[in-house]
């Protein structure tokens, strides 16, 4: 893709700066999801078993990325 590597070559961010960066980013999230995976309890299990025999409907709100989760 010369386009690409046009656009590469004029950054400030090298290949490897950018490659180093996802790396780094991928490590800080699995940390973060491995944290949460540690906290997920009985809790969890009340808590979806609650939702699930609910009759009629359940509200959730939420502005933002909070919002499109709530959706789901």
């Amino acid at each position: 893709m010369p386009g690409l590597m046009s656009a590469l070559e004029d950054s400030a961010l090298s290949a490897a700066q950018l490659l180093e960066s996802a790396r780094r980013t991928f490590d800080i999230e699995a940390a973060g999801l491995a944290a949460l995976r540690a906290r997920v309890d009985d809790s969890f299990v009340a808590a979806c078993a609650l939702c699930l025999k609910t009759q009629g409907r359940i509200v959730t709100t939420g502005l933002g990325k909070t919002g499109h989760v709530a959706h789901k």
